[in-house]
């Protein structure tokens, strides 16, 4: 079931930052227009492209890259 979800999700980030600024435009206008359910709307789009980018992130990408040694030190030593 998986494989059929990632196969639709965009691999760049690009269509959600998309979403998300269209989202906020669409969230303004309903305000303006003091309509809950554009507002919602634009709510709702912000929320969709928040939650599917890290799912995105996580479900396209096989291995985590490894874990780095190198940590800065807390002061001279």
């Amino acid at each position: 079931m998986s494989h059929a979800f990632v196969s639709f999700l965009p691999e760049s980030g690009t269509p959600y930052f998309v979403l998300m600024l269209i989202g906020f435009v669409v969230g303004a206008w309903g305000h303006g227009m003091k309509s809950r359910f554009v507002v919602g709307l634009g709510i709702a789009m912000i929320f969709l492209a928040t939650l599917l980018l890290p799912l995105a992130v996580v479900i396209t990408n096989e291995e985590p890259p490894p874990p780095t040694r190198d940590l800065p030190s807390a002061g001279p030593e």
